[in-house]
Parts: structure tokens; C-alpha cells; sequence
């Protein structure tokens, strides 16, 4: 009778314990996953803030070369118009 009362009482607490391991468990996949995505996010947003970075550095030397050419006469300023306007449209 002792032992029926006994493992009556052990058993429910084992599998209480162990449904609340499982559930952190799960918490903690679950987090680390969202984690996971939201650093892949902003991973992507800095290559995208890297590549715009540069864009504008080649389109700023690029405008630097055409003024250069522009002060040294090379270019009219009706050329240096036109070429200002390929550079910016791209």
C-alpha cells in the first residue's frame, strides 16, 4: 500500500519536472532562433548600408572627376552637364 501511494505521488511530479525542462528547452531553441534572424537582418541591413556607402563614394569621385575635368576645360559645360546626368541616373 506504501509503495502504490508512493509512486502515485513520484510519478506525476517526474513527468511535471520533465514537461518543465521540455519547455524551457523549447523556450530557449525558440529564442535563439529569433535571435538568429534578427542578427541575419541586421547583418543584411549593414551590407546593404556598405554597398550604399560605396555607391555614393564612386558617384562622389566619379562627379570630382567630372568637375576636375571640367576646371581643367577638357569638358564644356554643356558636356560636363550630360555626363553629371549619366552618372546620376545610374
Amino acid at each position: 500500500m506504501e509503495k502504490i501511494i508512493f509512486w502515485g505521488l513520484i510519478i506525476p511530479i517526474l513527468l511535471f519536472v520533465v514537461y518543465l525542462g521540455g519547455r524551457a528547452i523549447m523556450t530557449g531553441f525558440s529564442a535563439k532562433s529569433s535571435n538568429r534572424s534578427s542578427s541575419e537582418l541586421q547583418s543584411n541591413d549593414n551590407l546593404e548600408n556598405l554597398e550604399n556607402d560605396s555607391k555614393n563614394e564612386n558617384l562622389s569621385s566619379e562627379l570630382e572627376k567630372l568637375n576636375d575635368l571640367l576646371k581643367s576645360g577638357v569638358l564644356t559645360q554643356e558636356e560636363f552637364e550630360k555626363a553629371k546626368k549619366k552618372i546620376l541616373d545610374n
